[in-house]
């Protein structure tokens, strides 16, 4: 099947009587019908089902949600989300580097989603509320920009996979001033892939991969993934039609036991990806081994900056002891929360006895509450499998 078959009433069809025949729609009902109409049918030609598929992407699961997308899906077919929340993994210790790093008067900067996650026994909110100065930026480049109105030392706590890890080292590179440093929690998704594919409890049939990420990396870095797990693999896109068209392609790859990679969001993700900020993100960063909360130790999955690099480093530029907060989380309900059990893919929200009760977005319990892109999250604010 091409990538553009216009059989599918995919995305990437045009809109005869539209505005313009190139013109791109999205959201046509008509169109989604058509789609899940073919999963349906595909899912029926599967000859052991449920058929298990994930994604590994916030932003995929935002659509999925918010769109209904579950309830067109045959009972032949289970999507769900993998550790596709880089605020979720980002492991206690890193947070609590954080957290060191602003009691001891560091002017710490980072995304609104990490504020409230925490650490061993605080997060960045709770020492904002104490007195540290926690700011909260939309990227590195607001971080730069706040450490150049300052006199004080601007620490970056940057998160997130390789869509924000390019523009991290895209600053690192650019000269920043002297008062400016990383923390770096950057996460890279290849290799957490990989280690989820290996969990026995996980059983899943192929990955709907997230056309945000390819765009820096390509759809070429996956192919490795697929000669080593056996599993096919479909880069898409955001948009409804996009997903449903994804998974269209991820299943006919999945009835056929072709073991491939394919590109289902063309018009944004290469084979190659975009070289210049590839070859930037690898020259500031190296992949080493770490802790993804609740997942596993992954060997390369976290992206620390080179040693060519250090005098931005805040590791090396400071002497955090966290020592002084390690010790009781200060939850009664932490040890009943099951979120590494949801971004493995082997558990839902709903199957936690703390969603929706004690664990809500004003009072979040595990982490994948507190993100905009952890699925207990998207799931509280649009429901996670509606009966439309």
């Amino acid at each position: 099947m091409s990538e553009n078959d216009p059989s599918l009433g995919g995305p990437t069809g045009s809109i005869p009587g539209g505005a313009g025949e190139d013109e791109l729609q999205f959201r046509d009902p008509e169109k989604a019908e058509a789609l899940a109409d073919k999963i349906a049918e595909i899912g029926e030609e599967i000859d052991e089902t449920p058929v298990k598929v994930m994604h590994v992407c916030g932003s995929h699961e935002q659509s999925i949600a918010k769109f209904g997308l579950r309830s067109l899906l045959p009972d032949t077919v289970r999507l769900v989300m993998g550790p596709g929340c880089p605020v979720c993994v980002t492991n206690m210790p890193e947070v609590d580097e954080a957290v060191a790093l602003a009691e001891d008067g560091v002017t710490v900067a980072t995304y609104g989603d990490m504020l409230k996650v925490s650490g061993t026994s605080k997060s960045l909110d709770d020492a904002r509320s104490e007195g540290a100065d926690v700011r909260v930026v939309y990227g590195a480049q607001d971080a730069v920009e706040l450490a150049e109105d300052v006199d004080n030392e601007v620490v970056f706590f940057a998160t997130g996979f390789e869509t924000t890890a390019a523009p991290t080292a895209a600053v690192i590179k650019s000269d920043p001033p002297e008062n400016f440093s990383v923390l770096s929690a950057h996460k890279y998704i290849p290799p957490a892939m990989e280690i989820v594919a290996e969990m026995p409890d996980t059983e899943i049939d192929g990955y709907l991969a997230a056309g945000n990420a390819a765009i820096i990396t390509g759809h070429g870095i996956f192919e490795g993934v697929v000669d080593r797990h056996g599993l096919p693999i479909v880069v898409g896109g955001f948009e409804p039609l996009d997903i449903l068209a994804g998974l269209v392609k991820l299943l006919e790859h999945i009835r056929d036991g072709e073991e491939t990679v394919e590109n289902a969001y063309p018009r944004c993700v290469t084979r190659e990806g975009n070289r210049v900020a590839k070859e930037q993100l690898w020259d500031v960063f190296e992949a080493v081994d770490g802790e993804w909360r609740g997942i596993a130790h992954i060997p390369d999955a976290n992206l620390q900056l080179r040693s060519e690099y250090a005098e931005y480093d805040a590791r090396e530029r400071f002497a955090i002891d966290t020592s002084d907060l390690r010790g009781d989380s200060g939850s009664q309900h932490s040890e009943e929360c099951i979120c590494g059990d949801i971004m493995a893919g082997t558990a839902d929200p709903v199957d936690c006895p703390l969603f929706g009760e004690e664990c809500t977005p004003a009072n979040p319990i595990g982490a994948c509450m507190v993100s905009s892109e952890g699925t207990c999250k998207i799931w509280h604010e649009y429901g996670g499998r509606p009966d439309l």
